[in-house]
C-alpha cells in the first residue's frame, strides 16, 4: 500500500495554515481503527515535512493497553514536546511481552504521531492537525493480518473492542479537521 498523493497534499495544507496547540510545537496526529492505513499516510506526511515520526504502537503496553498508550503518548511525548524538550519513552516489545529499547525524539517545530488513540483526550489537546483515517473492515482486517500475521490475528477483537470503545466515547471521527478514506488504496 502507497499513501494516496493527493490525501498526503490535503493534510500537508492543512498543517500550512494551522497554528500550534504544543507550546509552538506544532502536532499533526493521523488516528482511526486498526489496518486503515494511518502508518502508511503518516509516513508520506513526515517525509514530506520533514517531521519525526511517532507510532504509538511502541507505547501500547501489550493487548490490552489502548488507552495507556494514549496516556503514554500524552505525557512521554506531547507533553515534553509542549516544552521544547525531547520525548524519551521506551518501546514495547511485542515479541517478548515486555518493555525494550528507550527512544528520544529531538525537538522539532512539527511532529507527527499516528496510531489507534493518537487524537482521543487527552492527547487530542495537544494536536494542531487532526486526520481520521478509514476502510472497510474487510480492508482493515486484511491489511493487519498481512502486516502483522498470525501473531496479531488471536488479538485481532480483543483489539477491535478497545477501539470501539475509545471512539464511540471520545467521539474521535468527529472530532477530525479531515477525514480521509483509504479504502482503495
Amino acid at each position: 500500500m502507497t499513501a494516496d498523493p493527493t490525501q498526503v497534499a490535503a493534510v500537508v495544507a492543512l498543517v500550512a495554515v494551522a497554528r500550534p496547540e504544543c507550546g509552538a510545537a506544532l502536532v499533526v496526529a493521523i488516528d482511526g481503527h486498526s489496518g486503515a492505513g494511518k502508518t502508511t499516510l503518516a509516513t508520506a506526511v513526515a517525509d514530506g515535512l520533514r517531521a519525526p515520526l511517532v507510532h504509538l504502537d511502541g507505547l501500547y503496553p501489550g493487548w490490552d493497553g489502548l488507552a495507556a498508550g494514549v496516556r503514554r503518548l500524552t505525557e512521554l511525548v506531547l507533553q515534553p514536546f509542549c516544552r521544547g524538550e525531547p520525548a524519551v519513552y521506551r518501546l514495547w516489545d511485542w515479541h517478548r511481552d515486555g518493555w525494550g529499547q528507550a527512544v528520544t525524539v529531538p525537538w522539532a517545530p512539527v511532529l507527527v504521531v499516528e496510531g489507534c488513540g493518537c487524537t482521543a483526550r487527552p492527547a487530542d489537546a495537544y494536536a494542531a492537525v487532526r486526520v481520521w483515517v478509514e476502510a472497510g473492515a474487510g480492508v482493515r482486517r486484511r491489511r493487519a493480518l498481512a502486516r502483522d500475521g498470525a501473531a496479531y490475528e488471536p488479538h485481532w477483537q480483543r483489539w477491535a473492542d478497545q477501539e470501539e470503545a475509545l471512539f464511540a466515547c471520545d467521539r474521535t471521527r468527529e472530532r477530525a479537521h479531515l477525514v480521509l478514506d483509504t479504502s482503495s488504496a
